[in-house]
């Protein structure tokens, strides 16, 4: 009850932020068993705190483009909670970027920071800008740009920034680049830096792989193996490249990818150097695979109808609808895990869980990310650059860990084999007894 009305309180007060209604509704359903049986949660207030950004940063980008034209973005960055720790979260580059997008995403990194066993708050930021179609020089000039206003509210003990979707290892350069300039300070500030300026070796692969790690946890527990299985992914940046890198390592088949304009099937398997190529070093469209390569594309639809054992939603936001996921359950599909954050819908998600179809969320499948950017943190404190081995076994120790506390969390609230409920109510867990032992006023 408290917490139904809790949801709809806060919906009342945030009309139009679709997205973190969404995310809000997803979580706090499944906590419900927590909050009745440990009313000092309730009786604090924690799920209004734990809904409420701590500080939210809304600024206006000027830049000028390659002609001299005079353009104007808006920049946010969302503070969201910083119990565990700095502020830890992506910067987002697309048209679509807003208020409720990055509020949901901040709230959904809390969650996840949390799982990580890090000492790391969550934030999100980013802005409506398009990076696709831009020159060097203007992208530099918009970071730049945006630096300048940021630089005020981030730091290495305050607020760490990362990458997400449209901000890679350029993006953070020229971001990070005039963070030194402003300040002076030569500080870890950023993460998913280059590996001549800090950055850590990992830390590209550390999404994909930690998913995989992640997946097989899943796989183990369901007694079942990756060998031979049919995988479908959709996306084809640095997190569905690597989760396929890894599947393949593993002995997966995957063959389906996509883009934003379509995807791409190969039944015998896809031949990864090539996308690697086209997508990750030339910036092209995945259509372009099947210049060179057997594999039939497909503009515009959805990749989930390509019958698989496994699917990796990997590209962003709601892209795995009710009806994708009823296509799935009667395609035979076995497990889904989340690449991207909540591309599942809520609905989508209902459908798979009555159908015994395993499932796993983006705050503990795709945690692998933010906790290989918490490693970067403690190499930059330390003055270290840790082997990359050292880095992936500990990514995969700390996958492990969250498979774990998650699956013990859905057996102790009797929802076993419920991770979505068990990394809600785990990640809850440890942000609100910290919230709880530093006082809640």
């Amino acid at each position: 009850m408290y917490t139904r009305h809790t949801v709809e309180s806060i919906i009342i007060k945030t009309p139009g932020e679709t997205e973190f209604h969404q995310a809000l509704t997803e979580v706090f359903s499944s906590l419900a068993p927590l909050i009745d049986m440990h009313l000092k949660y309730q009786k604090a207030g924690l799920l209004e705190l734990l809904a409420s950004p701590e500080r939210i940063i809304q600024f206006r980008i000027p830049w000028q483009d390659d002609s001299g034209q005079t353009r104007v973005n808006t920049g946010y960055r969302i503070q969201f909670n910083s119990a565990l720790g700095p502020y830890k979260g992506g910067m987002r580059f697309h048209p679509s970027v807003n208020a409720s997008i990055l509020k949901f995403l901040g709230f959904e990194q809390t969650f996840k920071n949390a799982l990580t066993g890090l000492p790391i708050g969550g934030g999100k930021g980013g802005a409506d800008f398009d990076p696709k179609g831009k020159s060097d020089g203007e992208i530099m000039r918009f970071c730049q740009s945006l630096m300048t206003e940021l630089y005020k509210y981030i730091g290495a003990n305050e607020d760490v920034p990362a990458g997400d979707i449209g901000v890679g290892a350029r993006e953070v350069g020229f971001m990070y680049g005039q963070y030194k300039r402003i300040t002076g300070q030569v500080e870890g500030v950023f993460t998913g830096k280059g590996l001549s300026y800090g950055g850590s070796l990992g830390r590209t692969q550390a999404t994909g792989y930690g998913l995989l790690y992640m997946l097989n946890e899943m796989l183990c527990y369901a007694k079942n193996g990756l060998e031979g299985r049919r995988i479908t992914i959709s996306g084809s940046g640095n997190v569905a490249v690597y989760a396929a890198e890894k599947a393949i390592q593993q002995g997966g088949k995957v063959i389906a990818m996509s883009d934003s304009g379509g995807f791409i099937h190969s039944p015998e398997g896809i031949q990864l150097d090539a996308i690697k190529e086209i997508k990750l070093e030339n910036r092209g469209r995945i259509s372009d695979y099947t210049k060179h390569h057997a594999a039939t594309y497909t503009p515009g639809c959805s990749i989930w109808q390509i019958p698989c054992d496994i699917a990796l939603p990997c590209a962003t936001q709601n892209e795995l609808t009710e009806k994708d996921a009823e296509t799935l359950v009667a395609n035979g599909c076995i497990a889904i895990a989340e690449g991207a954050n909540m591309p599942c819908t809520n609905e989508a998600i209902k459908i798979l869980q009555e159908n015994g179809i395993y499932y796993i969320p983006g705050k503990a499948a795709n945690a692998g990310g933010v906790a290989v950017s918490a490693l970067e943190m403690s190499q930059n404190s330390q003055r270290l650059s840790w082997a990359f081995d050292e880095v992936d076994t500990r990514l995969k120790a700390i996958m492990s860990n969250i498979f774990t506390q998650i699956s013990q969390a859905a057996s102790e609230y009797k929802m076993e084999g419920n991770f979505a409920a068990g990394a809600n109510i785990a990640g809850f867990l440890r942000v609100a007894d910290a919230m709880l032992a530093q006082g809640v006023i």
